[in-house]
């Protein structure tokens, strides 16, 4: 026997889930002979061969982790003492392992159906909790997407609510972190709103601004009493936004305490590493009067149908698809797997061990400034936390160029002054580094530690407990917490557990292989402002990814800063509008969007400064083109830009594409195309070929980056040529305006993921996955439509890579809705496909390239025996109301009580036969979604309602 000796790729093979047999089989039922003739049939003859992935072959798993490898090694590791809101940190290693390297945790989808994601919703409650408790604010939410894009929500979330409604200003103190401000004017911009930057210390008249944002501890390390202060922005009925430092708030004073409307900031340093600058959670805390205003996902208890107590998303009214253009923002996402880990940590450490960390931070921190000032150095800080400020006047630049010599990065303040943040892994020997840079007699470490005093200020310590409830003071030992994390993992079901057939947000397979660089040291221990010479494995792999974005778009430039999709929406807005006003067409502000777009979309040209302008689609779910047309003729003069997804989220290639493009192009406006379903034509069409000008790319869709729960995210968006120059700029980068994020290329340590996806596939396995996901609904959609009637097709009778199952008739002949088959979709242990969007009443069905044939029949199987069910309702052999659909999904613990239901005990929680080898059993019946709005509780319950619990 003879094999073959060279280096096989398995990985195409192990990504993609139907094997050559299964193939075949779904080929034959849909009437094709091969991959290449459905596609010929699916793709519109007008923008066939648009797309020639030109990037070789793939690579095999362990070649590719080897080429990555290589890349790591180019990034140094210098000892940085930054800080500028970024800080090396621990991540405790039970949650390293059984929270962020586990799929049960970073494959779970946004916890939109509350009975199968009461795990994670309990660590976010607990998030909340800690936010809640450390800001002094009651209301928190439930993550953000970094401190800056948190602080443009806070001043738009002032602007709302300010009753100084003729104020266009907003005061930002100069002592906020510079990214923040860089990201503030980005946001204001377009709304009309001016920020004036100042030192609050030297503020006059405040009588007309509607809100104003301060920074606590200040960046180059002050502490500032902002009680007096708060009072004056108040007394003229403007709001105050608090951006402050976690771990300085279990020692200081919460900002809820002097007065603060709002709170912001980041949870980084709770035990997520500095990964580049991201992927880290955000937080937003307000009053309780602001509840409703207030942007992001809010976690809130409720009751299931028996009356426990069980968790839920509250007030899902806020989201964006729902609100479009009224929206609070156009935020739909979270940092939930981030907010997890730094959730965790706050449960393992307990409020002793967080103070702990805090009082070691400052003391060493404290006895590194007295040392200075014994060698003669003049720290600029009367009272600090972790952070100084050293005026070293002309010996600034040799000072820095010591401390590169050592292997030390000091932050670069300005050319007379250089800067250090201490923080949770600093030691005595990082101190006596230090203190050798600056020469002279050395400190005695021992001695100043005996004798140095607390740096904060009397006035602004903290009188108020901290994290008074159970759930942060009894997972201390490694074996509790490691229990407590299984235990929430096993009230959910997540990608590792089934097939999770959500249409538009595309649960595609994370493998293992991408994973496993992100925490690698080399990619998760750099600091976003690290100097360039150190970061050049990120600037080959963000240049090498770039390319191969261009590649499989049709675009000619990428911009990776945006760390998320509705980013990547209101950059690629931001892009085109900024390309109009080079021309001199500021008149140019009308947005046209389908009715069938994303909800994001509106609430984005929203946010951009321009006005929407809804167009049609019809009975096909198509855009309707002669509609399209007369609107952007009769808005010809201030035509800005079309929003359109394709394929369309109805589910089609539109075959009218091209033509659409050209109306657009010929009023003058540019065409944004929606990358939310680029799964479908990788490969196969490329929508900068075909007429876009610019798209986002959804990277936790499209190209395997998890969607953990609800966030991370990265939304990069692809331009062509002419709107390369308008691409998100960075303080940190050539091009200095534009900043959509806090970092230059925001959720930079997850970024490996999709590098890692793309090598391993090359050109060929990446069109081939695209078939296959094409492959996939197909017959999914052929094998359903004698059961439910599929809503929308292409004028071959085929779908995209989704398809959309019409209820609404089940509705009318039997009285069951798109809910309760959503729940009773659970009883079978699935995750519900995505119910209502775009079109109430429906289920919208995405497999994905990685199921195999068996899952999809296992699917199938069990969309068919809930099909037989709602016919016994219909002949009424079931009860209408009292029947397994109206009751689920069925709890262990019905099950063993009292059964005074029509139907059995087996019908209910074993409906197939093949469940009884593995059943998964929710933790809560169906929870009361207007029972939780109208008593909402978003925090940890009281111990008195724990304790009864």
């Amino acid at each position: 026997m003879t094999t073959s000796l060279n280096t096989q790729n398995e990985f195409i093979a192990r990504h993609i889930g139907p094997r050559q047999a299964d193939e075949a089989a779904m080929l034959q039922a849909l009437g094709f002979d091969s991959l290449e003739a459905l596609s010929a049939s699916v793709i519109p003859e007008s923008i066939k061969g648009t797309s020639v992935l030109d990037m070789g072959e793939g690579q095999g798993e362990a070649e590719a982790l080897a080429a990555i490898k290589a890349i790591a090694g180019k990034n140094q590791l210098f000892k940085t003492y930054i800080g500028q809101g970024y800080y090396n940190c621990h991540t405790p290693a039970p949650i390293l392992r059984n929270l962020l390297e586990n799929p049960a945790w970073y494959t779970a989808y946004t916890p939109y159906q509350p009975e199968i994601s009461q795990g994670r919703l309990e660590s976010l409650l607990n998030y909340q909790t800690l936010i809640s408790d450390l800001t002094g604010l009651p209301i928190s939410n439930s993550s953000l997407l970094d401190e800056a894009t948190a602080a443009a929500e806070a001043m738009t979330f002032c602007k709302r609510l300010s009753k100084n409604k003729g104020s266009h200003r907003f005061f930002a103190s100069s002592h906020c972190h510079p990214q923040t401000l860089d990201v503030l004017r980005t946001r204001a911009e377009p709304l009309g709103i001016t920020v004036v930057v100042e030192d609050e210390r030297e503020l006059g008249d405040v009588s007309d601004y509607f809100g104003a944002l301060l920074q606590y501890p200040a960046t180059n390390g002050d502490l500032f009493d902002y009680r007096e202060l708060v009072e004056r922005f108040h007394g003229v009925n403007a709001l105050v936004a608090v951006a402050a430092d976690l771990l300085a708030l279990t020692l200081l004073a919460a900002p809820g305490e002097f007065g603060a409307d709002v709170a912001i900031g980041s949870a980084q340093r709770f035990g997520v590493p500095l990964g580049f600058g991201g992927p880290h959670a955000a937080y937003f805390a307000t009053r309780d009067a602001y509840k409703r205003d207030m942007p992001g996902r809010l976690v809130g208890m409720s009751v299931d149908r028996f009356g426990k107590p069980a968790l839920r998303l509250a007030m899902q009214t806020r989201e964006q698809h729902i609100r479009r253009e009224k929206a609070t923002s156009n935020i739909c996402t979270a940092q939930v797997l981030l907010a997890n880990i730094a959730s965790m940590y706050a449960v393992y450490h307990g409020p002793v061990g967080l103070k702990q960390i805090a009082q070691r931070t400052h003391q060493l921190t404290a006895i590194l400034a007295q040392g200075l000032v014994a060698q003669g150095v003049a720290v600029e800080q009367e009272y600090f936390f972790d952070t100084l400020t050293l005026a070293t006047g002309s010996a600034t630049a040799e000072l820095h160029a010591k401390a590169h010599a050592a292997g030390i990065n000091l932050r670069v303040v300005d050319d007379l002054r250089l800067g250090l943040s201490l923080d949770e892994t600093s030691r005595q020997a990082d101190v006596e580094a230090l203190w050798a840079l600056f020469g002279g007699v050395q400190p005695s470490f021992a001695s100043l530690a005996a004798t140095v005093q607390s740096r904060l200020p009397a006035a602004l310590l903290r009188q108020s407990a901290l994290l008074t409830h159970p759930v942060f003071n009894r997972y201390h030992s490694e074996t509790e917490l490691m229990r407590y994390l299984r235990k929430l993992a096993d009230k959910d079901l997540a990608l590792d557990r089934t097939m999770i057939p959500l249409g538009s947000c595309t649960m595609k397979l994370n493998a293992a292989s991408e994973m496993i660089p992100i925490t690698w040291p080399e990619f998760g221990s750099l600091h976003p402002f690290a100097p360039a010479e150190q970061s050049q494995g990120y600037k080959q792999l963000t240049d090498e990814l770039e390319a191969m974005l261009c590649a499989a778009t049709g675009y000619d430039a990428v911009s990776l800063q945006p760390n998320a999709g509705s980013q990547g929406e209101y950059a690629g807005l931001l892009a085109i509008r900024a390309y109009h006003q080079s021309r001199g067409d500021e008149r140019r502000d009308i947005c046209l969007i389908p009715s069938s777009a994303h909800g994001t979309n509106p609430a984005t040209a929203h946010m951009a400064g321009m006005r929407v302008v809804v167009t049609a689609c019809d009975t096909r779910g198509n855009v309707d083109i002669d509609d399209l047309r007369a609107k952007a003729l009769e808005h010809r003069e201030h035509l800005a830009a079309l929003m359109i997804t394709y394929p369309s989220t109805h589910g089609v290639f539109e075959e009218g594409i091209r033509e659409i493009c050209a109306i657009v192009h010929d009023n003058g406006g540019q065409v944004y195309i929606d990358g939310a379903n680029m799964n479908a034509m990788v490969g196969l069409c490329a929508p900068g070929k075909f007429g876009g000008d610019v798209s986002h790319l959804n990277l936790h869709k499209t190209f395997c980056i998890p969607h953990g729960g609800g966030g991370p995210g990265v939304g990069p968006i692809g331009v062509k040529s002419h709107l390369a120059p308008f691409l998100p700029g960075h303080g940190q980068m050539d091009r200095k305006q534009g900043a959509v994020c806090a970092a230059p290329y925001g959720s930079a340590s997850i970024l490996p993921i999709t590098w890692m996806y793309i090598r391993m596939m090359g050109g060929a396995g990446l069109k081939r996955a695209s078939q296959l996901a094409i492959l996939n609904a197909n017959y999914i959609s052929r094998r359903l439509e004698e059961h439910y009637p599929v809503l929308y097709s292409g004028s071959n009778g085929l779908v995209a890579h989704e398809c959309i199952l019409d209820l609404r008739p089940l509705k009318e002949t039997s009285g069951i809705s798109v809910d309760d088959v959503a729940k009773r979709l659970i009883d079978f242990g699935f995750h519900a496909p995505t119910m209502s969007f775009p079109v109430a009443g429906t289920l919208m069905i995405e497999p994905t390239e990685s199921e195999s044939k068996e899952e999809l029949d296992r699917f199938i199987n069990a969309m068919i025996q809930i099909r037989e069910e709602i016919r016994a309702v219909e002949a009424g052999t079931l009860d209408k109301d009292d029947n397994p659909l109206k009751n689920a999904p069925h709890t262990a613990a019905e099950l063993v009580g009292e059964w005074a239901h029509a139907y059995s005990r087996e019908q209910a929680v074993y409906p197939l036969a093949s469940l009884v080898e593995s059943k998964y059993w929710p933790p809560v019946g169906r929870v009361d979604n207007v029972f939780g709005d109208r008593n909402l509780v978003c925090a940890c319950p009281s111990i008195e309602a724990y304790q009864e619990s």
